[in-house]
């Protein structure tokens, strides 16, 4: 049986690990996002204990591998009384650990706008969250354009990792069609063909808002 003959009879694997694979990365790529802009808002204001926490916190899930992290969720908290099941393991894991870099970006774009736009907002009447998420957000967020598409790769890529606790994923179903006929090479790089091509959708996405962003004066080249 050639590599084409191979694929073609176990489409039915590929299909359902590729919906697998669009499912964690579209809802966790939103999931973390969210989290992400909340993190962002907590942060917001004067430094004081509760703000150091949540950065020691962020520190502390960058600095942690994330095959680590997916095996403390899913192999170390039985040991507590807490069993969580593959799919719920995985978002856990996916939407947490890429929310606190999310969140960084978006630390980081927020001390490159200008100061004189939180002082002009006051000065309207906006309070804290108003200012936060009808001005300050949107800016962040439309400058961060390719440092979030990076970070998205990433995710992406992290979502490979979910086959070890046994989600069927692209890079599961590529795994069961090379133990099935012990021919690696046609399955790994039809998986590799679709990771790509999530990956150029991405970054097609992420140019168009980037354009957008800067019709409206938000980035500059």
């Amino acid at each position: 049986m050639n590599g084409i003959e191979m694929l073609w009879d176990n489409l039915d694997v590929f299909a359902a690990g590729l919906q697998n694979t669009l499912i964690l990365f579209g809802v966790s790529s939103a999931c973390s996002f969210m989290l992400a802009c909340v993190i962002a808002f907590l942060l917001e204001g004067q430094d004081n204990l509760f703000r150091r926490l949540v950065r020691w916190a962020l520190d502390l899930m960058r600095m942690l591998p994330f095959l680590i992290f997916l095996y403390l969720l899913y192999y170390g908290l039985p040991n507590l009384g807490i069993s969580l099941d593959v799919w719920s393991a995985g978002f856990i894991a996916l939407i947490t650990y890429h929310g606190a870099y999310f969140a960084e970006i978006l630390r980081a774009a927020r001390t490159a706008l200008p100061a004189g736009q939180a002082e002009a907002a006051y000065a309207h009447g906006f309070v804290n969250s108003n200012m936060y998420w009808r001005i300050l957000l949107p800016q962040m967020v439309m400058r961060s354009g390719p440092l979030f598409g990076n970070q998205l790769v990433c995710l992406l890529k992290d979502t490979a990792f979910l086959s070890i606790i046994t989600l069927m994923d692209l890079t599961a179903a590529a795994s069961a069609v090379q133990a099935k006929y012990f021919v690696p090479l046609p399955p790994f790089i039809f998986v590799i063909a679709l990771y790509w091509s999530i990956t150029l959708l991405v970054e097609a996405l992420l140019r168009r808002l980037g354009r957008r962003a800067q019709k409206r004066g938000l980035v500059h080249e």
